[in-house]
């Protein structure tokens, strides 16, 4: 393994600085993240794992030499199109490890249903826009963080600390074998401290920091009372109406005002240092975004504690006869398809169980429920040394701009970092809500790109000095992963 020399020099602010400005004005980082748009690692393609294999081998491999680091693409056994990438850069036993993240792949180009004849595999920059597909998600922010790292490398002679980083390659389709793989090389990915970078900012204004993510669960309820449909005059008052009961039965969980008011559904509380780290996040005037609902939600929480504290139960979908053509007869069958999105705390254990108990007790034994595959729920507690640390690092750049949200409302594989590995996360996004990520269109903005390059470039110019930054654990007994 290349066991770079770590150096004492301190860094020239200027020169960084300036070195900084001349890799986004001289067009080398939108070169860069062209070359890496150019490659169509579709997670959902049928040449997904030759794809992703060729960006591992050929994109991702050639940078992390230039960071000093060797590296591996492994097999994924759980999804085989979708290979991991490991590589490390040690410097001392005596020094932190962090563990770096991105991934490799992309949903589909959607060629073809893009503005302005754009390409969804050729980055094209239109103002301040860069757009293609994977420049927000995630190609260029991970590329960020990589030649953040590179340019300390080439400046300093090394970081300071040691480097793992983790690329995968199935993100866009769940994040298979993922959880089992950290598993089966827990030892390798040891690390004091994750830091990834994907999803959006609080809003493209804000430099945000994030430390998990929440889970996700779809219920579906349904009656099937019986075959066809029966005319509402002759059989109305007499038949059981399955649209009205299955509308009924989800008013026993969320009412008509977004409140949650089954317990089942609930976490177990809002954590002071969770209410303490929202207190001064303002959700409600996001740019391009809607208003936010009056009335809407929780009343006796905020708006940011009710989308990155609390969970939410939202209808997706409610299927009873045809609203477009109705046919004046009492629908035998009726289905809503809902979602529960959850912070830690949530319990999950027979939850489907739990609300089908809760129905019963509400008189809708007839309304049957059950559960879509779940996702995980993750967050590293806002006071956490690293956390605390990370957040101080970027306020020296950005200044009382950061937000830190505990989690964000959406969801990323944040768990298997804290449940299976066992580390603390901090998340530094340099895209925004309005990127167009899974969709036509999609685009990084260069501003951000720079403003996230020179934030990445800071925090590991931090965790390279030992003064202020949290103690290294004491190696562990041979054998021991926990």
């Amino acid at each position: 393994m290349m066991r770079p020399a770590p150096q004492s020099a301190t860094l020239e602010p200027r020169n960084l600085a300036e070195t900084q400005e001349e890799y986004f004005a001289s067009g080398e980082f939108f070169a860069e993240l062209a070359e890496l748009v150019a490659a169509r690692t579709e997670s959902a393609g049928g040449d997904a794992a030759v794809a992703c294999r060729a960006y591992l081998e050929g994109a991702m491999g050639p940078l992390l030499e230039e960071i000093g680091c060797t590296w591996r693409v492994l097999e994924n056994e759980v999804h085989p199109s979708a290979p991991f990438l490991i590589a490390h850069r040690t410097e001392g036993d005596d020094l932190p490890t962090v563990l770096m993240y991105g991934h490799a792949d992309v949903v589909e180009g959607q060629a073809g249903q893009w503005g302005e004849d754009r390409d969804p595999w050729t980055l094209r920059a239109e103002g301040e826009r860069w757009y293609g597909r994977g420049a927000a998600d995630n190609k260029g922010q991970h590329l960020v963080d990589l030649a953040a790292l590179r340019m300390l490398v080439r400046h300093k002679g090394g970081l300071g600390f040691n480097l793992t980083v983790l690329i995968e390659s199935g993100e866009e389709v769940g994040s298979p074998g993922l959880a089992e793989f950290a598993a089966a090389h827990r030892e390798e990915l040891r690390a004091d401290l994750f830091v990834g970078s994907d999803g959006p900012r609080l809003d493209a204004d804000v430099p945000t920091l994030f430390l998990g993510a929440r889970g996700g669960l779809n219920l579906t309820l349904e009656a099937d009372l019986r075959a066809g449909q029966h005319h509402s005059g002759n059989w109305g008052g007499l038949l059981r109406n399955a649209a009205t009961t299955v509308a009924a039965a989800v008013g026993t969980l969320v009412d008509g005002h977004g409140r949650i008011v089954c317990d089942a559904l609930l976490p177990a509380e809002l954590p002071a240092s969770v209410r303490a780290a929202l207190a001064t996040v303002d959700v409600e005037d996001r740019v391009g975004g809607p208003a936010v609902d009056e009335g809407w939600g929780d009343p006796g929480l905020s708006a940011a504690e009710r989308v990155f504290g609390w969970n939410t139960l939202e209808v997706l979908a409610l299927d009873a006869g045809d609203a477009d053509a109705p046919m004046n007869a009492i629908p035998g069958r009726a289905r809503a398809v809902l979602q529960l999105r959850f912070v830690v705390g949530t319990e999950l254990e027979d939850l489907p169980g739990r609300v089908q108990a809760h129905l019963d007790a509400h008189g809708y034994p007839m309304v049957r429920v059950s559960a879509g595959i779940a996702f995980r729920a993750s967050r590293t507690d806002p006071d956490h040394p690293w956390a605390q640390w990370a957040a101080a690092s970027v306020r020296r750049r950005v200044g009382d701009r950061l937000a830190v949200l505990p989690n964000i409302g959406g969801s990323l594989p944040n768990h298997v970092f804290t449940d299976v590995l066992g580390l603390p996360t901090v998340w530094m996004p340099h895209s925004y809500p309005g990127c167009n990520q899974h969709a036509p269109d999609e685009h990084l903005l260069e501003p951000l790109a720079r403003e996230g390059f020179a934030m990445a470039l800071g925090l590991f110019d931090d965790l390279g000095d030992p003064a202020g930054r949290p103690a290294v654990r004491p190696a562990p007994p041979a054998g021991d992963l926990s």
